[in-house]
């Protein structure tokens, strides 16, 4: 009978994660050596190699890889066992690790944690923001309870829960203030400002615009909405954003917000988690005071 323990591949896992011996030791709040000397008496127990290490890359062998796939359920139902017993309390307290795309969190967050954080006084929320498909993924591997993504995913393993619509607008530099909306032919051959691949509004945004991105063409891209509305106040392009960023965004950048003609190019924004979570009736609630949140965010003042 093998002898580990769950620490050992709570540390294996970081490792396998993070490729760097530092980086995992910082993710679990010890130090470096002993990281290592945790991962190779792990190593030791199982009579081979998890790692490959090399002067300057560390990468997990066939071994590591297959025995990774394992760990990570092991892991997840060990962290499951939790949410059974809150779930058996029927009371959310304790941790909640909740994922959220970046056009998104800036504008939503603030009120949706003051919200759970006032109903449910023992939640202890912590927050991922990233992009969906690594939200997808570290959800899928229990290392997130949920996650606020623009619908649909389409992932056979998750719960999609569609919360609201918003509309996308388009920004303009100020002194296009009063001037004609294109429409989707003309978008198509303006100067648009994106952000940079990865990003789900991005591709939202060039469907609408009828881009073919497979021609080549003038593009930039942007890392932040921020960036794509102060680079249009500075008359470099247009760009599109969702009207919860107006608020935010707009306050010191030059520029004008218009509508475009129906039909308005828009999301849909949910909630996702795993279909196996023993949490399933505890979020469908959050997903309420998430619905909830957004009422004030969306539509503020835009014009008609």
């Amino acid at each position: 009978m093998m002898n580990f323990t769950l620490r050992q591949l709570r540390y294996f896992e970081a490792m396998a994660r993070h490729n760097h011996f530092g980086r995992a030791a910082d993710a679990c709040s010890i130090s470096q050596p002993a990281l290592s000397t945790q991962i190779k008496e792990l190593e030791k127990e199982l009579g081979s190699d998890l790692f490959e290490r090399g002067a300057r890359q560390v990468r997990l062998t066939n071994f590591g890889e297959a025995f990774l796939v394992r760990v990570r359920e092991i892991l997840r139902s060990v962290d499951e066992l939790g949410d059974v017993a809150r779930a058996a309390r029927n009371q959310l307290a304790g941790r909640l690790r909740i994922g959220i795309i970046p056009t998104v969190a800036p504008y939503m967050l603030p009120r949706i944690i003051g919200n759970l954080t006032r109903l449910y006084d023992g939640l202890d929320i912590h927050v991922r923001e990233t992009q969906t498909a690594k939200l997808v993924q570290e959800l899928t591997e229990g290392r997130l309870d949920t996650a606020i993504v623009a619908l649909p995913v389409s992932e056979p393993s998750l719960t999609e829960v569609a919360l609201f619509n918003e509309d996308f607008v388009l920004v303009r530099p100020g002194k296009d203030e009063g001037k004609p909306v294109p429409n989707r032919d003309m978008l198509s051959e303006m100067r648009l400002l994106l952000l940079e691949e990865g990003h789900c509004f991005r591709e939202q945004a060039l469907s609408f615009c009828k881009v073919n991105t497979e021609r080549p063409r003038e593009l930039m891209d942007g890392s932040s909405l921020s960036t794509l509305v102060q680079m249009v106040g500075a008359g470099i392009g247009i760009t599109l954003i969702p009207e919860m960023a107006v608020a935010v965004e707009t306050r010191s950048a030059t520029v004008s917000i218009a509508r475009f003609n129906a039909p308005q190019p828009s999301r849909t924004i949910g909630m996702i988690w795993r279909k196996t979570s023993p949490l399933a009736e505890q979020l469908l609630q959050i997903s309420e005071v998430v619905r909830q949140s957004a009422v004030d965010v969306v539509r503020p003042g835009l014009p008609a």
